[in-house]
């Protein structure tokens, strides 16, 4: 296979994740179909196995690494790295409010480490978790609060943002995720 064609293969896998992504996260890893996969993407089995050899649990592999990527970039490098706590906090939760298009968007994350195939990635579910933790436990240490109460409070947001995400689902009212943001935010560095 010549160099341009590797090249073009790897970016048009890259352009399917999204598109993968949102099958995932609508089915969970279990009822997202190869048929459902190719309904949404406008490819046949032959063709996702030429993108993903490896099938559905490459897919989700790289869909995960994907989600990592953007939290690593947008998120967790944001918090480590800000000399302001409070200004880091805040973007962090307006990241998140865009991320999961306030409520709107569920937690593939949080989907995969739900069911079944937990099992299956659960090193990158682990990881991607403990990492939000430790960064933003890393940011109230610096915002003055000792590290039990820092583990505990970055623990309560990372638990009040995925139990959002599920109340204004099952609620169908995401006005429940955007005041738990504001609450959330209130109440990290509150004295």
């Amino acid at each position: 296979m010549a160099k341009g064609t590797i090249a073009k293969t790897v970016s048009e896998r890259a352009d399917l994740l999204p598109l993968i992504s949102e099958v995932f996260r609508s089915h969970g890893y279990e009822g997202a179909t190869l048929a459902l996969i190719g309904k949404a993407t406008g490819l046949g089995k032959g063709s996702l196995y030429h993108f993903f050899p490896d099938g559905k649990a490459q897919m989700a592999a790289e869909v995960l690494a994907e989600i990592d990527h953007w939290f690593e970039v947008n998120i967790f490098a944001a918090l480590r790295n800000s000399d302001d706590p409070a200004q880091a906090i805040s973007d962090m939760t307006a990241c998140v409010d865009r991320y999961f298009r306030s409520g709107h968007r569920v937690c593939l994350v949080g989907v995969i480490a739900l069911g079944a195939s937990r099992d299956i990635f659960s090193s990158q579910v682990a990881d991607y978790f403990s990492r939000w933790n430790d960064a933003l436990a890393q940011t109230l240490r610096r915002a003055g609060f000792s590290a039990g109460v820092a583990r505990r409070r970055s623990a309560d947001a990372l638990l009040t943002i995925q139990g959002a995400l599920v109340l204004a689902r099952a609620l169908d009212d995401t006005k429940v995720f955007g005041q738990a943001m504001v609450d959330m935010k209130a109440r990290l560095l509150a004295k």
